[in-house]
């Protein structure tokens, strides 16, 4: 067996404007942010409306997804979800075939 190595990978992606929609909708559902508040120990989260395409691991890319989202991966104040892919057949995104979403820690004393 060979392995690839993959030294470039273009993570772009445009999702259309009524496909946004309902995608949102689905991670902003109430049954679905109580999940994610249940697996984060209780915390409340907020979606951050971002998201992201996973990448292959490489030496650009250790954490397996674009530079610019490693921020949030290594902070405790937010959590990176697998969009689950029933909601990616819902919201008719077939392209890209995963995507990660963005949620914020959200403090009870605000």
């Amino acid at each position: 067996m060979v392995l690839k190595i993959v030294e470039n990978f273009d993570a772009s992606f445009t999702i259309n404007p009524e496909a946004q929609a309902t995608l949102f909708s689905l991670l902003t559902n109430e049954a679905f942010v109580q999940q994610v508040s249940q697996q984060l120990q209780g915390a409340r989260v907020e979606f951050t409306q971002l998201l992201f395409q996973p990448v292959p691991y490489s030496q650009n890319t250790p954490k397996g997804m674009p530079r610019e989202f490693e921020l949030y991966h290594d902070s405790d104040d937010y959590a990176i979800v697998n969009v689950p892919p029933n909601f990616m057949v819902k919201a008719k995104i077939f392209k890209p075939s995963r995507l990660c979403a963005i949620y914020q820690k959200v403090n009870v004393s605000e």
